[in-house]
């Protein structure tokens, strides 16, 4: 075996831990192939907080036993965790869940040489710690993800992500800012702060630290030139969070702050830990210091009664917030969670026409917030040159096109001026 391909499903955090498992095959001296290319071993890294997810991942390990049936195929992630062994049926030679990515290359090597399947998937407990992965490069050359925190406590009704992940375990701080100067010494001008429920980072550590000590940390740091931050939840931006958040100028001001719901009373049977005023105050805080600041969000739509009034009152705050880009996503029935056996359940075409409507809403309001922008300048970090330009995004995440010029390349981040609203982007002028 000398050839390997990737495939991921999901969210950043899944990104990075694909990353992490990449250059423990090119560390073994394995190269890496594209996924649509032949390959002796392929890795599905999948997803399963929603049903789509498990049918794609499914889907994909089919596949791949039908159209190469001399290959290699290890299954890991979500997915993985909350199936385990009930996998092999597929064929792949390897189950590996949410833990033990780190020894994926000898895991599948024994397996092989021993001519069995292998299911590595262990059950996830309080004492669980935090995987030790790294990663040095990743295929976006200008912004890189960085993973500092797993698991979540919340078990929210309509989750299964808790029993997948298991519970909340956050990476030192020490080797947070180490491999952030690892990924600054390579080049990576932007590094993007993730975790499963990145708000609780510090929680588990006995030294008293935040998530905003890792920020402040990672700002100090020589190379690089800003930082994002992944989802959070509303609990984390009170006013001190806020008034340091705002000494930190390499933050982008592009907050993803989850939502779900509007309506105080979904949220409330979501088990949600805030209410519409709490959310609100939180975004508030946040735009006292970051004015111009993009908010985004997910939205899941038609949860177990919703009636048709809490859906109104879903939409009318989406309005209210102004959002800069929401995610829509039609609720999905997920075994073992308490939603699942809620009663009133929409049909499925309910819970998608709402989800249109959300759509919509969020195009429009998308629009509104990139034509705030128009005549005032930010700065643009280029990403990509096209036959029309370059094209690069804002602190706020605002794609942005600029016409090529002698300055442009890759990496390097210049100022402009936002001249036009150009379908999901923007154009603009190099000052």
């Amino acid at each position: 075996m000398n050839t390997v391909a990737f495939h991921t499903l999901g969210c950043k955090v899944n990104q990075y831990d694909t990353q992490a498992m990449l250059e423990k095959f090119r560390e073994a001296g394995y190269a890496i192939v594209p996924w649509n290319e032949d390959a002796d071993v392929y890795v599905v890294n999948t997803c399963t907080v929603t049903g789509t997810g498990d049918k794609k991942s499914m889907q994909i390990a089919r596949r791949l036993r039908r159209e190469h049936p001399l290959s290699e195929v290890v299954l890991c992630g979500c997915l993985a965790q909350r199936k385990g062994a009930e996998l092999l049926d597929t064929g792949a030679r390897l189950i590996l869940g949410t833990q033990h990515r780190g020894e994926v290359v000898t895991l599948l090597e024994k397996a092989v040489k021993d001519g069995t399947q292998m299911c590595a998937v262990d059950a996830l407990t309080a004492e669980t710690p935090f995987e030790e992965l790294n990663i040095t490069d990743q295929e976006d050359h200008t912004r890189a993800i960085m993973k500092i925190q797993e698991g979540c406590n919340n078990h929210c009704t309509y989750c299964i992500i808790p029993s997948v992940r298991g519970p909340i375990r956050s990476r030192p701080l020490e080797d947070v800012v180490r491999e952030a100067q690892k990924l600054a010494d390579a080049g990576y001008k932007e590094l993007v702060l993730t975790g499963i429920h990145l708000t609780s980072y510090g929680r588990d550590l006995q030294d008293n630290v935040g998530l905003i000590d890792a920020i402040e940390a990672v700002q100090v740091i020589s190379g690089v030139e800003r930082i994002r931050l992944g989802s959070l939840e509303p609990g984390v931006a009170t006013e001190e969070f806020a008034r340091r958040l705002g000494r930190c100028n390499k933050v982008c001001p592009q907050f993803h702050l989850a939502l779900q719901s509007g309506s105080d009373t979904v949220l409330a049977r979501m088990a949600r830990r805030y209410n519409t005023a709490m959310y609100l105050r939180s975004a508030e805080h946040l735009r006292s210091v970051f004015p111009m600041a993009a908010f985004t969000t997910d939205v899941l739509t038609g949860f177990p009664g919703e009636t048709e009034t809490e859906y109104q009152e879903t939409c009318a705050f989406v309005e209210k917030m102004a959002y800069a880009r929401i995610h829509v996503f039609p609720y999905s029935q997920r075994e073992g969670t308490k939603a699942a056996v809620m009663p009133g359940q929409l049909t499925r075409e309910e819970k998608e026409r709402r989800a249109r409507g959300l759509i919509a809403l969020g195009e429009r309001l998308a629009a509104a917030y990139q034509e705030k922008w128009l005549g005032k300048e930010s700065t643009v970090l280029l990403e990509e040159q096209l036959p029309e330009g370059w094209v690069g995004y804002t602190p706020e995440y605002i794609r942005v096109l600029v016409a090529s010029c002698p300055a442009c390349r890759q990496g390097v981040q210049l100022p402009v001026r936002l001249t036009a609203v150009d379908g999901e982007g923007m154009k603009g002028e190099l000052i």
